[in-house]
């Protein structure tokens, strides 16, 4: 009697990457489970060393017409009683069966590709609000927001000089895809405005060369590191001085939750997710979209006062234990998937 999920993107980014912790995290309560995933070979050999079934198929298109019937034979074969579809493209290869069918949002997608659905999650509570105005009735709606892990107390940071990055340097830490949507560009703006600070930047995606350029044309290139897809995402987090997060758009903010886990100080942008998490000046500092100037202010400040980034910082992980722990999150997925025959 187990959970499948299903994910159909191959690629890295912050949902994929919390898809894994999440089974992971699952696997460990001892929740049944198995996993049909596009190739993705260093996703697959995570889940099977943690001992989740997977099988890997296409998730093509619309005129892909082997990947439903072979998702359906694997739910079959592992005892699958709630398919739990991730994304748009999982949803629309989520076969019917003997099993209920359970949407995972992370954001405003287009509700069609869950038509029939029997539930939907949202990862925030403006979400799920809007899944509702939609027409969806609200019984049929959760939200379950994200966890968060603190490292481990001997976890070790980032070797600076392996990066090319003074010891002493302040140093600012951005995380998310190479991408219009995480407006990179603003932070590199704001690092000229910063000439003793440095900046990390861990992601990969379409938009590289155009930064990279940018950081020549800005005179910031000697201060920018772009670290393409890391793995030890917890390092960097316990390396930076500030982490900066002036996305445009972004329906949660999981860098956010992440941040406050490693005591790491956060700027953002009052984009939706960040707005509805961030108390300003409480746990972190927001700042208005595209403005590089305030994001450069609001990091100056905090670089210059260690007192306030310990009181954000501590503050953040108040907010973490309080709100996104892993055991009550993990518990409210549990409590979920026992009310469709789970347990």
């Amino acid at each position: 009697m187990s959970v499948l999920h299903l994910l159909g993107t191959a690629g890295e980014g912050g949902a994929e990457t919390y898809f894994v912790d999440l089974l992971m995290a699952l696997h460990r309560a001892g929740v049944p489970e198995a996993a049909v995933i596009r190739r993705n070979a260093g996703r697959e050999a995570r889940l099977k060393e943690a001992g989740v079934p997977v099988k890997t198929l296409y998730f093509g298109g619309p005129i892909d017409i082997l990947t439903r019937p072979a998702a359906a034979g694997f739910a079959a074969l592992t005892g699958t009683k709630v398919a739990l579809a991730w994304m748009n493209r999982a949803a629309r290869h989520t076969p019917r069966g003997p099993w209920a069918r359970i949407g995972r949002l992370g954001g405003y997608y287009n509700l069609k590709y869950y038509r029939n659905f029997d539930h939907l999650v949202a990862n925030t509570e403006d979400i799920a609000e809007w899944i509702v105005g939609q027409g969806w009735p609200a019984g049929r709606v959760t939200c379950i927001p994200n966890f968060a892990r603190a490292p481990a107390a001997d976890a070790a940071p980032v070797d600076r000089a392996g990066l090319d990055t003074p010891a002493d340097a302040p140093l600012l830490l951005a995380m998310g895809r190479l991408h219009e949507a995480k407006a990179h560009d603003v932070s590199l703006q704001a690092l000229a405005q910063l000439p003793d600070a440095y900046l990390w930047i861990a992601g990969v995606g379409p938009l590289e060369a155009k930064l990279k350029g940018m950081a020549e044309a800005l005179g910031v290139a000697p201060r920018v590191r772009f670290l393409g897809w890391r793995t030890d995402a917890s390092a960097l987090y316990r390396t930076a001085d500030v982490c900066v997060f002036p996305s445009r758009y972004e329906p949660l903010g999981n860098v956010v939750i992440q941040a406050w886990a490693h005591r790491l100080p956060v700027v953002a942008a009052e984009s939706q997710g960040p707005r509805a998490l961030i108390q300003d000046g409480k746990d972190g500092v927001l700042v208005p979209i595209d403005d590089a100037d305030a994001l450069a202010a609001a990091a100056r400040r905090l670089l210059a006062d260690p007192a306030l980034r310990t009181r954000l910082a501590q503050a953040g992980v108040r907010r973490v234990d309080d709100e996104f722990a892993e055991a009550a999150v993990v518990g409210r997925w549990k409590t979920l998937f026992s009310e469709f025959g789970v347990g």
